[in-house]
C-alpha cells in the first residue's frame, strides 16, 4: 500500500473528526478533499465507515450521562420520553436513507460541483437563520417533544444530498421550530449516534465483498483520526455556539464552496 494513501486516509479521517458536528458538511469535505487528492473507495465507503471514529468520539464524553440515561429507563418516564424522541428523530433517515443508498452513493457522491453549489446555498442559508430574532421555547434537548423532534428528523434528511450538513440541517430547522442554539446542537449530537451508526452499518454490508484488507487498514486510519479530532470539537462545540451562533461556519462553507468550484474549473 502506498504511503501517500495512509496519509490520505489520515488527513480525511482529521477532516471527518473536525467537521461532522459542525454545520459545514463532513462528507462534503471528504469528498471533495478526496476528488483533489485522488483518494479513491470501494463505493464512497470511506466516508462512511470513518464516522463511526467521531460516533465513538460522542459516546465518550457522553458516557456518564448515556449511563444514566440507560439506568434510568426502567423507572423514569423522562428517561424513556428522551430515548423516544431521538428514534422517533431517526426514523425519517432510516427509511429514506436505506430506500435511496445506491442513488445517493453512485449519483450524488459522484457529483463535486452540486456539493459546492449546496455547501454556498446551505452557507447562506445558515447565515440568515443566525441573524434572525428567533424567541427559543426550547431549552433544554432533553425535553423535546416527539413531535418536534420527528420534523428535526425531516430535516435531517436533506442531508443525504452531500454538502448540506447533517448537524447543519438538523441544527437549522431546529432553530426554525423554536429551540435555542446550545440545545439545538446538543440535541444534534444525539442524534447522530443512531444515525451514523445506521449508516456504518447499512454501507459496510453493501460494501463487504468490495473491501479489502487495504481498504480496511485505510478505513481504520481515517477511524483513529476522526475519532481524536471529534472528542476536540464534541467537548468545545456547545459553548462556542452558545456564544457564537453559526455565522463563522456559513462563511466557512460559503468560502470553501467557493474555492471547491474554483478548483473544479481550473483541474477538474
Amino acid at each position: 500500500m502506498a504511503d501517500q494513501s495512509i496519509v490520505s486516509a489520515l488527513i480525511l479521517g482529521l477532516i471527518e473528526g473536525l467537521t461532522e458536528f459542525i454545520p459545514v458538511s463532513s462528507t462534503a469535505h471528504i469528498l471533495l478533499a478526496g476528488h483533489f487528492l485522488g483518494f479513491k473507495s470501494p463505493g464512497n465507503s470511506f466516508a462512511v465507515l470513518i464516522q463511526l471514529g467521531a460516533i465513538l468520539a460522542i459516546l465518550s464524553v457522553y458516557a456518564a450521562k448515556l449511563l444514566r440515561i440507560a439506568f434510568a429507563l426502567p423507572s423514569s418516564p423522562e428517561a424513556r420520553r428522551f430515548v423516544l424522541t431521538v428514534l422517533v428523530a431517526f426514523l425519517p433517515a432510516a427509511v429514506i436513507g436505506a430506500l435511496a443508498h445506491d442513488f445517493i452513493k453512485t449519483v450524488l457522491f459522484e457529483t463535486p460541483m452540486l456539493i459546492c453549489i449546496v455547501l454556498i446555498i446551505g452557507g447562506v442559508i445558515l447565515y440568515v437563520i443566525d441573524r434572525l430574532p428567533l424567541q427559543p421555547r426550547y431549552t433544554d434537548a432533553m425535553t423535546y417533544p416527539p413531535s418536534l423532534a420527528f420534523k428535526i428528523g425531516l430535516c435531517q434528511c436533506l442531508a443525504m444530498i452531500p454538502g448540506t450538513s447533517r448537524s447543519g440541517a438538523t441544527i437549522a430547522g431546529a432553530l426554525l421550530m423554536g429551540t435555542d442554539k446550545r440545545s439545538a446542537a446538543e440535541f444534534s449530537f444525539f442524534l447522530a449516534m443512531p444515525t451514523m451508526v445506521g449508516a456504518f452499518t447499512l454501507d459496510l454490508y453493501k460494501n463487504r465483498d468490495a473491501l479489502s484488507s487495504d481498504d480496511l487498514l485505510l478505513v481504520g486510519v481515517g477511524f483513529a483520526a476522526a475519532f481524536v479530532a471529534g472528542l476536540f470539537v464534541v467537548r468545545k462545540l456547545l459553548d462556542f455556539v452558545s456564544r457564537r451562533g453559526f455565522t463563522l461556519f456559513a462563511i466557512w462553507r460559503i468560502v470553501v464552496g467557493t474555492l471547491g468550484l474554483i478548483g473544479l474549473l481550473i483541474w477538474g
